[in-house]
């Protein structure tokens, strides 16, 4: 029987989303609707997670006496929902209120629940706040740290892989706190601004993705901890002019491309010593120039695996380091002309006789089985595509299950191929799935899944799958009121095409404007970002991309195409083809396809070209407005990095090399250099509290726009952070903002 995959909307459902159309514009989008009303808004599944006895999950879910948030435990097979740890239980004494649930951990025997509370952002992510300790079997709950710890300054608290204890970093030291009697100890005392124990520095943070800076040992006996010493980083300083009468400094250790970065080194500590002392690895290379990647415990055993890359990224150096004996042992190394990507799926088979290891050593980025010593490798995903990002590795079945799409980067399906290498890969999405973006949280043991399905005009379905057969269990959250609603609204389609360049072809998507004429003239939009963080051309749903179909509604084109580098699966070349070429080759790529596509579609009007972009598509947008005045004629750059020596050191030197060794690189991937070819109208957007890209980088560009004696437009935005998102009607503001400049200039 062929399976049916639309998602039936009830009668009930029919009735209240008909009715709660008289809230909105029917037939019509509006930027009200879109970033002030929160009309489109998706329903998700909130905090998602197995309970680990094979057939029930837990969510957190609204209790309407307390106005709290149960943990609820859902029955897969029966659909039965029961209450695991009701909001009433976590009410402190003389409160209230029970404590708001930002994230919780179980105990390794499950017998304590540990809550995360009062999170506080820290740049990016909400990193910082409070934990409490819940035992069901006795009701009592308590809050963790010293009486004198401030609020919300907790980081990282993890219980010990026996359960007595939990540490946690607070305020850049690492404490450790007994389960039972709460005692606490102070395992580090130099933390400070400068030092930075058990967590990490901004740019390792934001370049490697990693924010818990410390691993407890399998025996619960010690911690290994990174530890950063900023001392002799550059400071960048942003200025808070807006929320006092008199203006405030925030300073921001951020190291620039070519400039001093922060030592960084691993110790271990062990927590029942007298002292208690750290002692040091001895890892060979300048801390300065080298970068400690990644830290695991081999499971087990008291061997951390460290992974080093040098300061190009181009070598990756895997450590073993016994933290008894402090010996290291270089086992492995993998390298690459142009750059290594790390990745956190190393799982260990065979009672750790080898890991699992990701490479594009071939071509193409493929799961490997490596042995011990790392002197035997075995191919697990054979074929010619790339591995999107590991799903689940069952040790125990024998099984990898991942991501993929070797057809169409801009779709995602599941697959899975035997860890021993042998056989073929095989898709366990049906082929009969709709096209688009699917995704999976699978179980511990593999027979059930999470599965989100999302394309360009569907938005997010979660349902419960079964696996390998992937037959629907049950559906989660459907949006089905949203879905109403972006339908009633009449939003023109995602129209995805291809564009022969010549030497490639590029994947790009169109909306048209309702009620298309296409022997007309129209203004066309293009959205671009151009740089290797990440792709604009998804079968996803991404929002429902309702900017670029507003635009379209009012009357534009509006296309976006990815150039080479994009984060896509298309294979080791077609990503690393950018090295040393950031801000070079994706230009000549994109206007070499905005050139085609003038030569395809005669409804392009070629004197009314527009490119906008956010962040690298910003310093995309001023290098198309720079190099290419002939084809674009309007701009809006938002946040854009315009001087490449501006941003960090990570990123920077990872695509771009190292300035001082790669001087016509870091020239030419530089828009501000360029500026002198303005002809059309350009605006400039910034936020002044951007951590990220600076607010240097605008005045920069301002400032040598002046010099040259061009004219354009700029907006800044008064403390607000890279997303331009933060206070009062902040986004609603942009978005009118942007659709008033292509009103009046394109």
């Amino acid at each position: 029987m062929k399976r049916f995959w639309i998602f039936l909307l009830s009668s009930t459902a029919v009735i209240c989303c008909a009715t709660s159309l008289n809230t909105y514009a029917q037939g019509k989008l509006t930027l009200e609707d879109i970033y002030s009303n929160g009309t489109y808004k998706a329903r998700t599944v909130k905090a998602f997670s197995w309970a680990g006895d094979g057939h029930s999950f837990l969510t957190l879910e609204q209790d309407t006496v307390t106005g709290g948030q149960d943990i609820v435990l859902n029955d897969i097979r029966t659909g039965e929902k029961t209450v695991a740890v009701p909001a009433s239980a976590l009410i402190p004494d003389g409160g209230e209120k029970p404590l708001e649930i930002d994230g919780y951990t179980w105990s390794p025997d499950r017998s304590m629940l540990m809550v995360y509370t009062d999170a506080v952002k820290v740049w990016r992510t909400e990193k910082r706040g409070d934990y409490w300790l819940y035992v069901p079997a006795t009701g009592e709950l308590r809050k963790l740290g010293r009486p004198d710890f401030e609020k919300s300054w907790m980081q990282f608290a993890k219980f010990s892989p026996d359960g007595s204890r939990i540490a946690y970093v607070y305020k850049n030291n690492l404490y450790v706190e007994d389960t039972a009697g709460g005692e606490v100890r102070q395992l580090t005392s130099d933390g400070d601004e400068v030092i930075i124990n058990g967590q990490f520095d901004w740019v390792y943070e934001e370049e490697l993705h990693v924010q818990d800076g410390w691993r407890w040992s399998p025996d619960s006996r010690s911690i290994a901890y990174w530890q950063f010493d900023t001392e002799g980083t550059g400071t960048f300083y942003m200025v808070d002019n807006i929320d006092s009468i008199y203006s405030s400094i925030i300073p921001l250790p951020y190291p620039k491309a070519g400039t001093t970065n922060s030592a960084a080194r691993i110790g271990v500590v062990d927590v029942d010593s007298a002292g208690p002392e750290t002692r040091w690895l001895d890892i060979p290379g300048d801390p300065r120039e080298h970068y400690l990647a990644r830290m695991e415990f081999v499971p087990g055993t008291c061997t951390l695996m460290i992974q080093q890359l040098n300061r190009q990224q181009s070598v990756n150096k895997v450590f073993y380091a016994d933290i008894h004996t402090m010996s290291i042992d270089n086992f492995m190394t993998d390298t690459d002309e142009a750059w290594l990507d790390v990745f956190d799926n190393t799982v260990w088979l065979d009672g750790g006789k080898y890991f699992t290891w990701t490479s594009e050593q071939d071509g193409w980025r493929h799961l490997y089985r490596i042995s011990r010593d790392g002197s035997r490798s075995t191919l697990i995903t054979n074929g010619d595509f790339d591995m999107e990002s590991v799903v689940r590795i069952d040790a125990k079945g024998g099984w990898v299950y991942y991501i993929a799409s070797p057809d169409n980067a801009t779709e995602r399906y599941l697959y899975r191929s035997r860890l021993d290498g042998k056989g073929t890969p095989r898709r366990l999405t049906p082929e009969d799935a709709p096209a688009g973006h699917h995704g999976y949280i699978i179980s511990p043991d593999a027979k059930y899944a999470m599965h989100t399905f999302s394309n360009s005009e569907t938005p997010t379905v979660y349902e419960i799958i079964t696996l390998p057969d992937h037959k629907t269990v049950r559906i989660l959250e459907d949006n089905h009121e949203l879905a109403w609603k972006f339908a009633a609204a009449d939003p023109a389609p995602m129209e995805f095409f291809k564009v022969d360049i010549g030497d490639i072809i590029l994947d790009g998507w169109m909306i048209r404007p309702p009620h298309f004429d296409s022997t007309a003239k129209y203004p066309v939009i293009f959205y671009i970002y151009g740089e290797p963080a990440g792709s604009t051309v998804q079968n996803a749903w991404l929002g429902g991309e309702l900017w670029g179909r507003y635009l379209a509604q009012e009357g534009y084109v509006v296309m976006s195409i990815d150039v080479r580098g994009a984060k896509t699966p298309r294979g080791r070349q077609w990503r690393k083809s950018i090295h040393g070429k950031i801000g070079i080759l994706p230009i000549a790529d994109h206007a070499a396809a905005v050139t085609k596509l003038l030569q395809t579609y005669s409804f392009m009007d070629p004197d009314r070209i527009g490119i906008w972009g956010w962040s690298g598509g910003g310093s995309s947008t001023a290098h198309l407005m720079f190099k290419h005045p002939e084809i674009y004629s309007t701009g809006i750059a938002v946040a854009g990095v315009y001087s490449l020596y501006l941003y960090d050191t990570i990123y920077q030197e990872r695509y771009s090399g190292i300035p001082s060794l790669s001087p016509q690189s870091y020239h030419d991937g530089s828009a501000i250099n360029f500026a002198s070819g303005l002809e059309g109208d350009l605006l400039l957007i910034h936020g002044t509290g951007d951590d990220n890209v600076h607010y240097q980088c605008c005045e920069m560009m301002v400032n040598e726009l002046i010099r040259q004696g061009k004219m354009f437009y700029m907006i800044p935005y008064p403390m607000r952070s890279h997303s331009i998102n933060e206070r009062e009607n902040t986004s609603y503001h942009l978005y009118k903002s942007m659709f008033r400049f292509w009103q009046e200039n394109l």
